[in-house]
């Protein structure tokens, strides 16, 4: 998974929270510090088996040769301590941490299948998953437990159901099925497991939370972030493969929200080189009005392909509020919606002065048909410098021409 450098990187914990770490002691609350103790390897072509078959997870972070500059090195030593203190909180759980150098141990990074530097690989079982987050310790170690956990949740009473129902932030799938030795919750489970953690998948054996949900026996329900109602996979019973292709073809929401956890999976699953970005705060009344508006328009257009709005509540990344609104230009501290390239993260903003009301779901599906039809697109701004350089071109060329046409002139009268 390659750094995007321009808007979203890569970034370890703050080194303010191991700071604060040692002041805060209070007893029942104390934030983990690093406690100088190694735990994470150097692996290489001697230990990497034995690493595997030890661990019933083996977390890897595939890197680049160690640099000679200082600062490089610095940044190298903070993706280190994220391991060393994931590896430290995470020690009775089973799971091993390591580093594989891409250079000195490119043999064990070709059988392993590690491809991109920078990134972090978990085994488990038969299967390799790659971890998308932002890289801190506390986003890792939530990654990691939740691939701990069952593939598959069981919700087995109306308390439980609620739960489920609340979770419109998700892609989740729910099955209702006979029982655990049944073969079609069985396939239900080995496609879980496939998509564990990103995607959630949820059963009932419970003919009353079936009949609150609609599920009949052997169906399967997607539910798409902020839908109100589920899609149905077509041709139950549904096996293994059907399953798949079905949520590999409706992974793509048409809003979805950008979270620590799988934020450059998201980023990096763009339309065309550009993403519709909504900021807008939860918890802030206009930001919350802002957000149900978007919900509206995602609903009404939730079959068109084409679109797909990437919702980033500012609350959730302070590290990256001030830059976002240094690279586009825009107050974080309002609802915003725009176009922004994902190649050099040019961007348009639709106009919304602070003194007028928000925009009508009405008025976002027009501005959306535009950007969709490339009536409001991010190369406008490039086409309108350029205009400008050629402007001062034409100024200098004028100031040429002339002095050419003297010159030249001077030819002629010869």
């Amino acid at each position: 998974m390659q750094s995007l450098h321009l808007y979203l990187e890569r970034s370890t914990m703050p080194l303010d929270q191991w700071v604060l770490s040692v002041f805060w002691q209070e007893e029942g609350l104390e934030y983990p510090s690093f406690d100088g103790k190694d735990r994470v390897l150097n692996v290489n072509e001697r230990n990497y088996k034995k690493a595997l078959k030890k661990y019933d997870m083996m977390c890897l972070l595939y890197h680049e040769p160690l640099p000679s500059d200082k600062e490089l090195q610095q940044q190298f030593h903070m993706r280190e301590m994220v391991l060393e203190l994931a590896a430290q909180v995470l020690e009775d759980k089973d799971i091993g941490f390591g580093l594989v150098d891409s250079h000195k141990d490119a043999k064990v990074a070709k059988k392993l299948g590690l491809e991109e530097e920078g990134s972090i690989y978990v085994f488990k079982d038969e299967r390799v998953i790659e971890f998308d987050g932002e890289l801190s310790a506390d986003t890792l170690v939530e990654f990691l437990l939740d691939l701990l956990e069952d593939a598959v949740e069981l919700i087995s009473n109306p308390m439980e159901q609620r739960a489920f129902e609340r979770m419109d932030e998700d892609i989740r799938l729910i099955g209702y099925f006979k029982g655990e030795d049944s073969e079609h919750y069985k396939a239900f489970q080995v496609t879980a497991e496939k998509f564990q953690p990103y995607v959630k998948f949820f059963a009932t054996f419970d003919k009353g939370v079936a009949k609150q949900l609609t599920l009949k026996m052997n169906e399967i329900d997607f539910y798409e972030p902020f839908m109100d109602e589920p899609v149905t996979i077509p041709g139950k019973p549904n096996t293994e493969e059907e399953i798949v292709d079905f949520v590999n073809q409706h992974r793509r929401p048409t809003l979805r929200k950008l979270r620590a956890e799988d934020m450059f999976e998201t980023w990096e699953d763009d339309m065309d080189g550009i993403h519709i970005v909504a900021f807008a705060e939860e918890e802030d009344p206009d930001g919350y009005e802002f957000l149900e508006i978007l919900k509206e328009v995602a609903r009404d257009n939730t079959k068109n392909p084409d679109l797909s709005i990437v919702w980033i509540d500012p609350d959730e990344f302070p590290l990256l509020t001030t830059y976002w609104e240094k690279t586009f230009k825009v107050d974080l501290f309002r609802p915003q919606i725009g176009v922004v390239n994902v190649t050099d993260a040019d961007s348009v903003w639709l106009n919304m002065p602070n003194d007028e009301a928000l925009p009508s779901a009405e008025e976002l599906e027009d501005w959306i048909e535009d950007v969709l039809s490339g009536k409001v697109n991010t190369e406008d701004d490039d086409d309108d410098d350029d205009d400008d350089d050629d402007d001062d071109d034409d100024d200098d060329d004028d100031d040429d021409d002339s002095s050419d046409e003297d010159h030249y002139g001077d030819d002629d009268d010869d």
